[in-house]
């Protein structure tokens, strides 16, 4: 009885432990992969395939998200202004959010969602497979041929992805604010450029390169880490998107601390809304 007691003592160690030699394996990982960015270049056939992948194949589902999710917020914050007789200032709030936090944060996880997944179940599935083994049989450093390309695909891509939510969610914001809601255009507008200013535009597209840094780290180490065979690969590509968008959170709370701290500091007066 005494022994199996203290058997919750034995299992939080071997977690604790566990979760410090995966820490070790990814710190590891990350430091080859930096070695790797550092002393070459990917070829451009071989970047080309990752930059598509990541960037153009994921505009419809980040242009429609970014849509939706404007008109959303025109339809949560349009009763609570109108009640403030406010409406007009709802350009404001709806553009702000989206520049701010909800562009870059939705961008990601759809990345993480739609490539991250992708890219931990095809390293997985060449892990499981050996062809990992193989390249580097061949000679080929496996971090330098297939993890490097796609770090940067997501480093470069994920940018140009938070701009197209952004613009998305600011029309469809605009459309369902002034034509169905009948706000009137030019306040609408003139308060959105008042208050929304490039260092809210610079800041959201600043953070999402930090998520897009995450995502790729976190996929490629999930699938080239996978084992089991088909069930580690499908194991590899769950725990890329849900570790993927945890790490867009916790970023996300530091980001916006040093971010409004910056600001604080650029602009000591600050802003009032409303």
């Amino acid at each position: 009885m005494v022994a199996s007691s203290f058997n919750w003592i034995a299992d939080l160690g071997e977690t604790v432990h566990d979760a410090l030699v995966s820490l070790g394996a990814f710190t590891v990982f990350v430091g080859r992969l930096w070695y790797w960015l550092l002393v070459s270049v990917p070829r451009w056939d071989t970047l080309m395939p990752n930059l598509y992948q990541v960037g153009v194949r994921s505009l419809p589902v980040v242009a429609l998200t970014g849509t939706f999710i404007g008109m959303v917020l025109s339809v949560q914050s349009y009763a609570q202004f109108r009640q403030l007789g406010l409406e007009t200032r709802l350009g404001a709030v709806i553009n702000l959010s989206l520049v701010r936090e909800l562009g870059p944060v939705l961008a990601a996880t759809m990345l993480a969602g739609r490539v991250g997944s992708a890219m931990a179940a095809e390293l997985g599935t060449m892990r499981v497979t050996e062809q990992i083994d193989a390249l580097s049989v061949m000679g080929v450093n496996p971090i330098k041929y297939l993890v490097v390309p796609r770090f940067l695909a997501c480093f470069f891509m994920i940018p140009i992805l938070t701009i197209m939510a952004d613009f998305m969610g600011v029309c469809g914001g605009f459309f369902y604010s002034v034509i169905v809601l009948g706000i009137d255009k030019f306040h609408y507008l003139e308060n959105s450029a008042v208050f929304v200013t490039g260092f809210d535009l610079i800041s959201g597209i600043a953070k999402s390169v930090f998520f897009g840094g995450a995502i790729a780290l976190v996929s490629c180490y999930q699938g080239f880490n996978s084992e089991g065979g088909a069930e580690g690969v499908g194991k590899a590509a769950t725990s890329s998107f849900v570790y993927s968008f945890v790490g867009i959170l916790i970023l996300d709370l530091f980001l916006g601390i040093a971010i409004q701290n910056l600001q604080s500091f650029l602009y000591p007066g600050g802003t009032k809304l409303l």
